[in-house]
């Protein structure tokens, strides 16, 4: 059976001007004129060409530049990659084009430029606007240098994202919510907010083994995430999303995509790619499968990823989920759950979810026990 086509498409840069404390993703911090970032681009530019010659892009409708820190690399490298890839795909106005920038590396000439080759959309790492908060992080800017990132991208992009985290160790709760608040002030369309995670062998968690950090504090980071829900919706932002709030009309297309099984193809060193048909569902890092679901479990993982979303998944999702997933050999391991519509009426009694008209919704607790909700989903096909 042929795989369906890729609808997104994401490229790794995978370098920063220093790593943060809590970052495990695959990056390095890089000098910008090292000759790897040169090579790593040419690399990018060529696997453009392949996947167009093979007509992987020919249905692309969102484009993510992530990283690692893509304006790091400077505009020079930025143009060659932008127009290789207007080359190889029809990058019109309606195909949404995200690039994640930092404030320390983007410039007014950056963004005049990156806006004119076709990126759409600017996403912007400020994490906060609280310099004690950004010196206790590591990162590499200020909070003016935030201020300023985000007036200058609104110079050209209406569609202006930034990134917030709370619960980090030193951090008040008036501190979160003031930087909540001045991103609000500053006019940005898109919010994504996110709780501290230390993540294995980061310098942050070898600082909390060492009793040099306090674990971020569960109820901290609820409280935070509470917080931010409240002041973004009262603002008029939409929660569209367990991390994400957009002005109406600014929700991200492309992280959509990733909560709705939608077919991707990523492009650069550890960029995940997600191929799919109806009997099976892969995706690949670094040429190395790394989840290879049938079809009874990619119905159990389309149901667990509806609840990351505020609409949840409609009664016919769910009708149909139960077609695939339940049988002799449903449920979970221990055979706690027989069925799907047992298991939302388990969750429903939880406090996890909701049923409203016609839909099955995650609720506020559903979203701060998200291991418990999603757990108890996937367990539907081990």
């Amino acid at each position: 059976m042929p795989y369906d086509p890729y609808k997104a498409l994401y490229l790794h840069i995978p370098f920063c001007v220093k790593r943060c404390g809590y970052c495990d993703f695959a990056t390095a911090a890089t000098e910008r004129d090292s000759p790897a970032i040169d090579e790593y681009v040419e690399s990018l530019v060529l696997q453009l060409r392949r996947a167009s010659k093979e007509g992987e892009l020919g249905q692309i409708e969102t484009v993510y530049l992530g990283g690692g820190t893509p304006s790091h690399i400077g505009m020079g490298r930025l143009s060659m990659l932008l127009y290789a890839l207007s080359t190889a795909m029809h990058l019109e106005p309606e195909v949404e084009c995200t690039m994640e920038a930092n404030p320390e590396s983007l410039t007014a000439p950056m963004v005049r430029d990156i806006w004119a080759l076709g990126v759409n959309r600017l996403s912007i790492g400020v994490q906060s606007f609280d310099d004690e908060v950004l010196r206790i992080l590591g990162r590499a800017h200020d909070a003016e240098a935030a201020r300023a990132a985000v007036r200058m991208a609104q110079e050209r992009f209406l569609n202006v994202s930034v990134d917030l985290m709370g619960g980090i160790p030193g951090q008040s709760l008036a501190s979160f919510e003031a930087s909540v608040r001045e991103a609000v002030a500053l006019g940005v369309t898109h919010v994504s907010v996110y709780p501290l995670a230390i993540e294995p062998h980061t310098p942050f968690d070898r600082a909390v083994m060492r009793g040099e950090m306090p674990e971020p504090d569960d109820d901290v980071e609820a409280a935070c995430m509470e917080a931010a829900s409240r002041i973004l919706e009262e603002a008029g932002f939409i929660r569209y999303e367990v991390a994400s709030y957009a002005r109406p009309g600014f929700a991200s297309r492309h992280n959509t995509a990733y909560w709705t099984g939608v077919p991707y193809l990523g492009l650069g060193r550890s960029a995940a790619t997600m191929t799919q048909n109806a009997e099976r569902r892969m995706r690949v890092q670094d040429g190395q499968v790394v989840d290879d679901l049938n079809a009874r479990q990619m119905a159990a993982e389309d149901l667990m990823l509806g609840m990351r979303r505020a609409n949840g998944v409609s009664d016919a999702q769910v009708t149909a989920a139960a077609a695939v997933i339940d049988g002799a050999d449903a449920g979970s391991p221990g055979g706690e759950v027989r069925s799907v519509a047992e298991a939302f009426a388990e969750l429903s009694a939880l406090g996890l979810v909701e049923h409203a008209g016609g839909r099955w919704r995650p609720t506020e607790r559903g979203w701060l026990c998200g291991n418990e909700l999603y757990g108890r989903l996937l367990d539907l096909a081990p």
